[in-house]
């Protein structure tokens, strides 16, 4: 599959591939001021696709059926990128997700957790990957450096439904494969590049893999998508959604809204705001204490899913679970590759982008127009 590249490009193009492109915002709050985010608060999200569709999501791109075996996710031309979009933030929380990835050369399947001013946490398969999956996390839509994705074994990803989670606070984002930690993030270690900002949950699936489209990124996705036996489908089982509400465990408040209260995106700037019309901050940052002040934190209670508290204290397991990129700039740079974080879709709209040189100026990963996830951009 990679014969072309070396380890080390490869690693950098796994890098940069894995949801590196995730990064468009109808308006960036480091920039301007921008409309509150609606939160999830004590009331969360639980959805059960075998029984139908589920308020709290929209539908975006190729359309979704639903029956007893979850949201089919159908792709069978370039451009199929069917998405599902929260309505509402988690401020730190934990998200869990049961799918059976697409599989097919050049199909990607996605989990994502991205916030306005382009934080973000996720993981994706490739279709012509059955053994493995891939994590990666993003802070204000820097792709500038090659270390921060992983590589996690997995059974049958592409012909087995297994569960996905995350686990965020501010002092660490932690993955879980079906209740076992695979990879934790320390706040500590990253410093200000640790995602921290109210995120939506996004997934999906997306033909990464299509002629004229780099070699790299095809090669990356397991080869051109071959539709010739019929459409490559991703079925999403079920999605958790629990706000932390910028605590470290399920609020038990009713939380309208997360505003940014300044230009520096960091979790102590967020305004919490109750439906009483009260409000607080977050005095935690991403390197400090996982407390908070304010009515709508202090008192937060409950815990995550059961597969989070399960699994907490493992970051031994997770760092020998996970094997993370390595690869350095210049690694990336003998693939030829440059970042741009932004590009016109083939639909007009635009598509930030983290490609190789040469390929269209279109997003690598979930929500990119011209790869396919055109409608998880479309916000």
């Amino acid at each position: 599959m990679f014969a072309k590249f070396s380890t080390a490009a490869i690693l950098a193009l796994a890098s940069t591939s894995m949801v590196a492109a995730q990064t468009s915002t109808e308006c960036n709050p480091l920039k301007k001021d921008c409309p509150a985010d609606p939160a999830f608060g004590k009331d969360g999200m639980d959805c059960d696709f075998t029984k139908g569709e589920c308020d709290g999501f929209k539908s975006l791109g190729t359309k979704i059926t639903y029956d007893g075996k979850g949201a089919t996710f159908p792709m069978s031309k370039k451009g199929d990128a069917p998405t599902l979009r929260s309505d509402n933030y988690i401020f730190f929380g934990h998200v869990e997700v049961e799918v059976q990835a697409a599989e097919g050369k050049g199909i990607v399947t996605s989990i994502v957790l991205l916030s306005d001013d382009l934080d973000e946490v996720d993981f994706e398969t490739v279709g012509g990957d059955n053994k493995q999956i891939q994590s990666n996390y993003f802070s204000k839509g820097d792709d500038s450096t090659y270390n921060r994705g992983g590589f996690h074994p997995v059974d049958s990803p592409l012909t087995k439904s297994h569960t996905y989670s995350f686990d965020w606070t501010a002092e660490k984002v932690e993955w879980f494969i079906d209740g076992q930690s695979v990879r934790v993030l320390k706040a500590s270690d990253v410093g200000d590049k640790f995602p921290q900002s109210p995120m939506q949950v996004k997934v999906g699936a997306w033909v990464a893999g299509y002629d004229g489209n780099s070699p790299g990124t095809i090669e990356w996705s397991g080869g051109v998508a071959d539709f010739s036996n019929g459409p490559a489908t991703a079925i999403y089982k079920s999605v958790k959604v629990t706000d932390y509400a910028g605590g470290s465990s399920a609020t038990d408040k009713k939380i309208k809204e997360y505003v940014y209260g300044d230009r520096s995106g960091s979790a102590k700037s967020i305004e919490i705001k109750l439906d009483d019309g009260s409000s607080g901050s977050s005095s935690s940052s991403a390197s400090g204490s996982s407390s908070a002040t304010g009515s709508a934190t202090s008192s937060a209670t409950g815990s995550a899913t059961s597969s989070a508290a399960s699994s907490s204290g493992s970051s031994s397991s997770a760092t020998s679970a996970t094997t993370l990129t390595s690869a350095t700039s210049s690694a990336a740079n003998s693939t030829g590759q440059s970042s741009t974080r932004s590009g016109s879709s083939a639909t007009g709209g635009s598509a930030p982008t983290s490609v190789p040189n040469g390929a269209p100026k279109a997003g690598l990963a979930l929500g990119a127009v011209a790869l396919g996830f055109v409608a998880a951009l479309a916000l």
